[in-house]
């Protein structure tokens, strides 16, 4: 269902895509599936670097949240019996220090009008309507686009013959789609573990600590309904999938999570090159030069000056 409102957005990815295809034509045949491949994976990259700065201001916050991670802690075990209280109090506390627990929100916001608009896109092209400014040169070429044997604007759930209408076999067409939900669902549970570890490791006595892990699970079952996109759109969610789980990956391995002793004292370790350093092992460092010690200064006592009196050969007046 279109929603009247975002047909603007609908016009914009549209165009884009004419562009990036378009590009990508100079050199590459306008009906190859690689083509339209490298034209989803490159809208994809472009729209994650447009909102870059949204995650790292979520990132931002989350460092914050961390090193008031020891001050939560305190007051979970001050107000533990009064629930309202604590929340009241923690929410203060993130108040005072200018930081929002929603803010991890933001990206997955800003994705999601970009998500909407692909599928509309995509969904105009499989039926054949030349919408939102696309030509109808642009939808016969994606119409007649195949990655690995299967059209790119096929549906798990299409009938035979819908998908040999678009000149491909049904069976093999579905191993690649089930293929690609698969790849969806391991980066969708890969991406969210990794944020879901390193919560917990911030805050072990997090109430919440369960249902993240409960969630973690949950979420590459969300992959199922995918079942039911169009290949581009399966494509582009395998693409921001890996690219969240690198750009997180590279941000924590950068940023690693403060350490809280028993004292209370916080420190943070060295960052890392992360999967990079363990592929090719940390650089070595070869040991400083150490310069010899600068020979002691001989200092020459110098006689103390005798009495006229007593030196030789000198006689009393």
């Amino acid at each position: 269902m279109e929603l009247p409102f975002l047909n603007w957005l609908y016009t914009a990815v549209a165009q884009v895509i004419t562009w990036i295809h378009g590009g990508y034509s100079t050199f590459i045949p306008a009906s190859s599936g690689l083509n339209w491949a490298l034209t989803i994976i490159t809208l994809t990259v472009l729209m994650r670097l447009l909102i870059f700065p949204l995650f790292m201001k979520q990132m931002r916050s989350s460092r914050k949240m961390q090193e008031l991670a020891p001050k939560v802690q305190e007051l979970r075990k001050k107000y533990k019996n009064d629930k309202q209280r604590m929340n009241q109090e923690v929410m203060k506390l993130y108040q005072e220090a200018g930081t929002n627990p929603l803010g991890g929100c933001l990206p997955i916001v800003a994705q999601f009008p970009i998500f909407i608009s692909m599928f509309t896109v995509l969904r105009a092209i499989a039926e054949d309507r030349p919408a939102f400014g696309m030509t109808k040169e642009l939808v016969n070429s994606a119409r007649a686009a195949h990655v690995i044997a299967a059209p790119l604007t096929a549906k798990f759930f299409d009938s035979a013959e819908v998908i040999r209408g678009l000149g491909a076999e049904p069976v093999l067409t579905k191993i690649v789609l089930g293929c690609f939900v698969a790849v969806s669902s391991c980066t969708t549970f890969l991406t969210v573990r990794q944020s879901v570890r390193r919560s917990v490791a911030q805050m072990p006595d997090n109430p919440m600590a369960q249902q993240q892990k409960i969630l973690m699970y949950i979420s590459p079952l969300f992959a199922i309904f995918s079942l039911n996109f169009q290949l581009g759109l399966i494509l582009y969610w395998v693409t921001t999938n890996l690219w969240t789980l690198g750009q997180q990956h590279w941000f924590y391995s950068r940023h690693p999570m403060p350490v809280v002793d028993e004292k209370g004292n916080v420190t943070t370790p060295e960052p890392s090159n992360g999967v990079f350093t363990k592929l090719v092992g940390k650089p070595k460092t070869t040991a400083p030069e150490i310069e010899p010690e600068p020979a002691p200064k001989i200092v020459r006592q110098q006689p103390a000056r005798q009495p006229r009196s007593k030196r030789t050969g000198s006689k009393k007046s």
